[in-house]
């Protein structure tokens, strides 16, 4: 009996560890089954990688296009900045503009009503940059009389260099007072331009154009010259 039993204990503890490896085979297959499936989704990862790798591509070519376009800003801004400076470089060497350079012009502007004046407008007929500063020396009539006294009510900044390309324009007014009576009557005037110094050059006819070249006046004034037009309204 007692034998018996050990063969019995023994053929179980057999099956046991048969089934024990059975078990422990099993196992490891779907370990390995995880681990192949985890190994999947690494490929897969992978797989995706170049995917991400173009992506990080275009995107980094995007990044380098917008480089590039910040590049080209840049480029264009020191181009724009080498142009500015090469214009103050011209400012600087220009010379003054002298009156046989220029074409001068003038028209009549609001004849007979509040703001009555002539606009004189001054543009660069030569080849190269020159400048204009202060107000123009006016004579209304008779080329003997006085020149003009300067605007009170004026803007400052008279004391700048206004520079004129090869085309450019400035522009000034004389201001009419009509007190309709002892006034005087014209169609023309002469115009000089002023220095730095303040002096006078020489003096050229302007004749007006427009409806009502005609003008009078009792008293006048002169504004400096501008980029813009005066009473522009």
């Amino acid at each position: 009996m007692m034998r018996t039993s050990r063969i019995r204990a023994a053929a179980l503890a057999g099956v046991t560890a048969a089934l024990a490896l059975g078990l422990t085979a099993c196992g490891g297959a779907d370990d390995s089954g995880s681990k192949a499936a985890a190994g999947g989704d690494s490929a897969a990862g992978t797989t995706q990688s170049p995917s991400a790798s173009k992506d990080d591509g275009k995107s980094g070519g995007e990044q380098a296009t917008g480089g590039g376009a910040k590049e080209d800003v840049r480029s264009k801004a020191a181009s724009g900045g080498t142009e500015e400076a090469a214009s103050k470089g011209q400012a600087a060497g220009a010379q003054q503009c002298r009156g046989d350079e220029l074409l001068l012009t003038a028209v009549h502007r609001f004849a007979g009503e509040q703001g009555d004046h002539l606009l004189v407008t001054a543009s660069n007929e030569g080849a190269k940059p020159c400048w204009v500063t202060s107000y123009p020396s006016v004579k209304l009539g008779d080329v003997d009389v006085a020149a003009l006294p300067h605007s009170k009510k004026d803007k400052e900044g008279g004391t700048k260099h206004l520079t004129l390309r090869p085309g450019g324009k400035v522009y000034s007014a004389v201001n009419l007072f009509d007190y309709g009576s002892g006034h005087h009557t014209e169609q023309s005037f002469s115009l000089a331009l002023r220095g730095a110094d303040g002096h006078d050059g020489p003096f050229y006819s302007v004749a007006l154009k427009g409806a009502k070249p005609q003008f009078s006046w009792n008293e006048a004034d002169v504004l400096n010259w501008s980029t813009e037009k005066p009473y522009d309204f």
